[in-house]
């Protein structure tokens, strides 16, 4: 039966009774959230539950994937797998209908009380498979957001996700698109060690999930033979980044990412994850090779006719009054232009001030050189026109790569000029940066005026930000930007200050929220620097390693000692077997190079059985009980004497630090007070 909660429609007549599948306690949690606060409030509520599960279900970045197609109010839509509503309320908002299918009645809640206002939302409770048969064959759009990897737990068959493309095509109405968000199995962060994002695994999905499991992500090859079993020959991928999840930037094969432009990579809010590599300069590396689409973290695929939207940039996590969208739009001639799109009423003055800013800075700028990139308005959208070229930034760049210092110096000395320019005036230009200034051969373009203020800055302090935010790319770039302060009159530590300035900037953009990178670090899950834990790890077997020193009367001595083969993991127990020989005296057995707590599984010697007490057996440490000693000292030995026809030894190695085993040993080194080399007589009996 059909019931109405607020003005959406939750309709439970394929309901099996029960939820089949829950995230626990942290639903109620976010149902709770939802139906005692304004969704303006949900950003502070992340921030203070610090809670992935919230994150991701109340963030309205989820909303960015679906934000930007161009629905009308005269479309059907269907939404596969709707989940607590991520989504939901962004369709809604823009189209006539949405139809949601959701198996989970807890979800639909969740989704209901935070789309209160959604009377175009009907929620269909139930498995698809039960669902789909008694649905409309018109849908204008049916989107899948993170759901088509699962087809292979509820499709079946031998093709499930070939099956489940064919069963979503028959509800399209001619014209209609289909439109898939889903990760890349081969996406770099999984290479440069991110966790599997559905399985937790490493790199289960780039070694073709040998583990098996009841999800599957694609490539982009696998998706285009997809489509081509269904016969589906018109679509179109876009590349988000630095996911689908949160997706920041849209990119398409009309305009992908330049280098330098992939630098928010460290994204691991669910789980640890280790760092192979700097994602950033890898990403470099394939779009210099055009490597760039097979390694995106994510796609969105996109069937039918193409969409006019080429690229995409959010910013949208900033405060209301601030909170923008920019578009590169194909029109129907072909060529392109650019769109400043408000996110918000708020921000509806903002963009308009941009148009504002341009006739300004056209006086400002007069007689300087500098084009400015035209703007005027389209309702409350900013039109610009859409400039080819390279950036100032990859022009520089371009000198770096040849060891061009001529050209650099020339391109920067023309940009002084600029930034100089005029001496008069009051205006501010504060986001006069390198990738704001595209080269053509009619001149230099300024094609993003947004930050314009009425207050003359001092043009070393516009220039100390450009090569400040330059400098960010890479090491090169920071190494030439350091080179240049000098000669705009700034000492290296302006940086500092710079950084310090542009964090403000940011929390005053932002209206003091958190970052999404400030967000991660608080939900704190492990980056692990694969260098420093191979550093770390070489250490520990060098110091994981048993010495044996042998005394036939005159002591030990370090020439005549011997390390045993192989090294050990700590908490292994090792057996050692040590052969009697003729006259042998003593034994001392050093378990490790470090300090360490050790524990005798068993200790035979010449066929008796010994312990820590025994008058034949003597310690570096300080003995704890029978069978486990602690030594505070980075030289530890266990001496046996009277080992007569051999010794047979277990024992158990736990390195500690040396505060810990200091204190545990009660002060006491070992070393009698001083520094203790081996070979001295305190270890002879």
């Amino acid at each position: 039966m059909a019931e109405t909660t607020g003005r959406i429609v939750i309709d439970d007549t394929y309901y099996p009774g029960q939820d089949l599948y829950c995230d626990g306690a942290v639903e109620d949690e976010i149902l709770e959230i939802v139906r005692n606060g304004e969704p303006g409030r949900y950003d502070r509520v992340i921030e203070e539950r610090k809670s992935w599960p919230v994150l991701y279900h109340l963030s309205r970045l989820r909303e960015n994937i679906v934000s930007w197609i161009p629905l009308k109010k005269s479309d059907r839509v269907l939404e596969v797998g709707s989940g607590c509503g991520a989504v939901t309320g962004a369709l809604a908002e823009k189209a006539g209908s949405v139809t949601c299918i959701e198996l989970s009645e807890k979800r639909s809640r969740i989704n209901v009380a935070r789309h209160p206002n959604c009377g175009n939302v009907t929620i269909k409770l139930g498995n698809f498979q039960d669902i789909e048969p008694h649905l409309p064959c018109d849908y204008d759009y049916i989107f899948l957001i993170g759901v088509f990897e699962y087809a292979q737990s509820y499709i079946g068959g031998e093709k499930p996700y070939e099956t489940f493309m064919a069963i979503l095509k028959r509800h399209l109405a001619p014209g209609g698109r289909l439109v898939i968000a889903i990760e890349n199995r081969l996406g770099l962060k999984y290479w440069a060690g991110c966790q599997e994002d559905h399985l937790g695994t490493y790199f289960d999905s780039i070694e073709g999930y040998p583990r098996g499991g009841g999800v599957r992500t694609f490539t982009r090859a696998a998706l285009e033979e997809i489509c081509r079993v269904n016969e589906i020959t018109q679509y179109r991928f876009y590349y988000p980044y630095p996911d689908y999840k949160f997706m920041t930037c849209l990119y398409s094969d009309e305009r992908l990412p330049k280098v330098g432009e992939l630098s928010d990579n460290l994204r691991n809010f669910d789980r640890e994850r280790m760092l192979l590599f700097d994602e950033k300069h890898v990403f470099d590396s394939l779009i210099r090779e055009g490597l760039f689409p097979l390694f995106s973290n994510s796609y969105v695929l996109i069937t039918g006719e193409p969409l006019p939207v080429v690229y995409a940039r959010f910013s949208n996590d900033r405060a209301p009054q601030y909170a923008i969208r920019t578009e590169i739009r194909k029109k129907e001639d072909g060529s392109f232009e650019v769109r400043k799109i408000p996110q918000t009423k708020q921000a509806q003055a903002h963009v308009a001030g941009m148009a504002e800013n341009y006739h300004r800075l056209e006086e400002t700028y007069a007689g300087s050189g500098l084009l400015l990139n035209h703007c005027h308005m389209e309702g409350a959208e900013a039109v610009f026109a859409y400039l080819p070229g390279r950036t100032l930034e990859e022009a520089l760049d371009d000198c770096l790569d040849r060891d061009d210092e001529e050209g650099f110096q020339a391109l920067f000395n023309r940009y002084r000029q600029l930034a100089k320019y005029p001496l008069q005036g009051t205006l501010c230009n504060y986001d006069l940066i390198f990738s704001n200034l595209i080269l053509t051969q009619q001149g230099w373009n300024l094609i993003d005026y947004e930050w314009v203020h009425n207050r003359k800055a001092p043009a070393e302090e516009i220039m100390a930000r450009a090569l400040y935010c330059y400098a960010l790319g890479s090491g090169k770039r920071k190494k030439a930007g350091l080179g240049l302060l000098a000669q705009i009159g700034c000492q290296e530590t302006v940086f500092e200050e710079v950084a310090e300035k542009e964090k403000a900037f940011q929390k005053y953009v932002t209206g003091e929220r958190m970052s999404m990178t400030e967000i991660r670090a608080a939900i704190d899950q492990p980056v692990m620097p694969v260098a420093d834990c191979c550093d770390g790890y070489v250490l520990a077997q060098e110091r994981n390693r048993i010495q044996i020193y042998e005394d036939f009367g005159n002591g030990f001595a370090e020439e005549s000692s011997y390390f045993l083969s192989g090294r050990y993991q700590e908490k292994e127990i090792v057996r050692l077997e040590l052969a009697g020989k003729p006259g042998l005296k003593a034994v001392r057995i050093d378990p490790a190079l470090d300090y360490c707590i050790v524990r005798l599984a068993c200790l035979v010697a010449d066929g008796q059985s010994r312990t820590l007490y025994d008058r034949r057996v003597q310690c570096s440490g300080k003995v704890l009980s029978a069978d486990t000693v602690v030594f505070g000292t980075e030289d530890p030995g266990i001496t046996v004497s009277e080992p007569g026809n051999g010794i047979v030894m277990e024992l158990e190695v736990i390195r500690i630090t040396k505060e810990m085993a200091v204190s545990m040993a009660g002060g006491d080194t070992g070393d009698g007070g001083g520094r203790r080399h081996k070979g001295l007589a305190w270890f002879h009996r």
